[in-house]
């Protein structure tokens, strides 16, 4: 600062659209990825093995919520292996020759990464047991009783799976990954930390205050906390200084309706349904998503793991419950039973 004028910084992303910035931001190597420590830690474990013996490393899954780093960290295996990195995604293979025309172009050593792999057509998914373990594919030639089986070689790859509900994977599929990787919601700190990292990359004047108010509200998603520093960014260069403060990002985030906990529109509208028009549940997921006028899935991965998380809903077998920490949240005094199911499940319930 100086002259009562903040100084201005060049960003090194100037010129770059914003899906552009958005891969800049991302970590190119382990040792700069932040937080996850025990699956870092496990991770690069299995790389250096895989470096010394100089072979391609077991396959790797990866879950968790969206926007906690599992695309990130599928590049920073593939850079950290000096290997291509082939990306695709489950609902993108609709049929088994997509898969294979995917693998039979492989070179050795390569890194296929195929986000919400627990969406692959079953037909793609049976092909892909057999080109993980033994690396080879059937490709079937001709069709009805004349059809014959057609065994091709791949070369040696590795398979990065990514999902957002586990749970949906298949035994099978899932037993063929050597490693298994779990992200957890980030806390508060480590989000700071990527702020304040992002804020430099985007030549964004940030105050410690205005990171921190910015990593309060980001849910602990990385990819929420960098979207956030953008729109405060643009409140704070229009209407301020252009300088990130405390104050800048509480009215920026206030008018782009993110309240003090990070919950947005979809939140509340989930809780307030719940609460105002369910009296607090229990309801089905299928019945709060027409509710809300959103997909079920929609609201299962995007909203309910944070309100989960955050004390918010809790999931019974009769379905979504308040809790008496969403009814004081929304400004309403909690029922005596608020968040306490029956205890008792009859046949007929």
């Amino acid at each position: 600062m100086s002259d009562g004028h903040p100084e201005r910084i060049v960003s090194p992303l100037a010129g770059l659209d914003e899906r552009q910035i958005e891969g800049a931001l991302r970590p190119r190597q382990l040792a700069e990825f932040v937080g996850q420590p025990r699956l870092r830690e496990q991770l690069s474990l299995v790389l250096e093995g895989a470096l010394r013996r100089r072979k391609a490393p077991d396959h790797v899954l990866l879950s968790g919520p969206p926007g906690l780093g599992k695309t990130t960290i599928a590049m920073i295996i593939a850079a950290e292996l000096g290997a291509p990195l082939r990306i695709t995604s489950g609902p993108a293979i609709e049929r088994a020759g997509d898969l294979a025309s995917v693998l039979t172009s492989l070179t050795g050593g390569e890194v296929v990464f195929i986000d919400e792999i627990h969406r692959l057509a079953r037909p793609a998914e049976e092909m892909l047991y057999l080109a993980m373990e033994d690396f080879r594919v059937d490709v079937m030639l001709g069709k009805g009783p004349g059809a014959t089986a057609v065994a091709l070689d791949i070369a040696p790859f590795t398979l990065v799976g990514a999902t957002t509900r586990a749970g949906l994977l298949p035994a099978p599929l899932r037993d063929r990954f050597g490693f298994t990787g779990h992200l957890e919601f980030y806390d508060p700190a480590e989000l700071g930390v990527i702020i304040r990292r992002s804020a430099g990359l985007l030549g964004v004047p940030l105050r410690d205050d205005g990171a921190d108010e910015i990593a309060g509200r980001a849910r602990g998603t990385p990819r929420i906390a960098n979207r956030l520093l953008r729109r405060v960014r643009d409140f704070a260069e229009v209407r301020g200084d252009g300088v990130v403060t405390r104050q800048a990002a509480r009215a920026a985030l206030e008018l782009y309706e993110v309240d003090e906990i990070g919950l947005d529109r979809l939140d509340r509208e989930v809780l307030s349904v719940l609460v105002r028009r369910f009296g607090g549940g229990p309801v089905g997921l299928s019945t709060l998503a027409v509710a809300v006028g959103e997909e079920a899935e929609t609201v299962a991965v995007v909203a309910e793991p944070f309100l989960v998380r955050a004390g918010f809903i809790a999931r019974t077998p009769r379905g979504r419950v308040a809790t008496p920490a969403a009814w004081t949240h929304l400004g309403l005094s909690p029922p005596a039973q608020a968040g306490q199911p029956d205890a008792v499940i009859t046949l007929f319930d």
